[in-house]
């Protein structure tokens, strides 16, 4: 069995009550968690479960963005950062 690694880049979105919203703007997914640490878990899970589903299935999803393109897109109380995973395929 192969193994590809994916890396996307995803935007964190901070609340003002620590928690954190997580988007992955090329993928149109998303998830929370409630704190940044939380959130880059799941959203490590979150990019990892779809890849999965969309190679299982044959589902076409897009290739990611250059984090700039992402970063210029973010407001003060936003980040951009890479997420990774590697996923299994037959």
């Amino acid at each position: 069995m192969k193994k590809y690694q994916y890396i996307y880049p995803a935007i964190f979105i901070k609340d003002e009550d620590e928690s954190c919203q997580v988007l992955f703007p090329d993928l149109n997914i998303y998830t929370d968690g409630k704190n940044l640490s939380e959130a880059y878990v799941y959203a490590k899970g979150l990019l990892k479960s779809f890849l999965t589903y969309a190679l299982k299935y044959e589902i076409d999803f897009n290739k990611p963005t250059s984090i700039e393109k992402v970063m210029a897109k973010c407001k003060p109380n936003e980040l951009a950062m890479y997420v990774d995973a590697i996923v299994d395929a037959e």
